[in-house]
């Protein structure tokens, strides 16, 4: 009983971390390899930009990728 009670709780808490958050703006700092999702009005509607991190000396890969609705939420990038 104890374990799945176990697992419960943690399937609630793993859930919300699922959704990737699209922010208006692109981040200054990206560290190698890490992706962000950007709201960019070069993509056509229905898509948003992703953003990857490159190492020193390269240049960050931007594509335009298809995002459903329930796998993002808007959010204000922070300086």
């Amino acid at each position: 009983m104890r374990v799945l009670m176990l697992a419960l709780v943690f399937s609630a808490i793993a859930l919300p971390c699922l959704a990737q958050t699209v922010l208006k703006s692109e981040p200054l700092l990206l560290a190698p390899y890490e992706v962000a999702l950007v709201q960019d009005a070069a993509c056509p509607h229905g898509k948003v930009l992703k953003v990857t991190g490159a190492i020193r000396g390269l240049h960050r890969r931007k594509v335009c990728v298809a995002l459903a609705a329930e796998q993002a939420s808007l959010a204000v990038a922070t300086p």
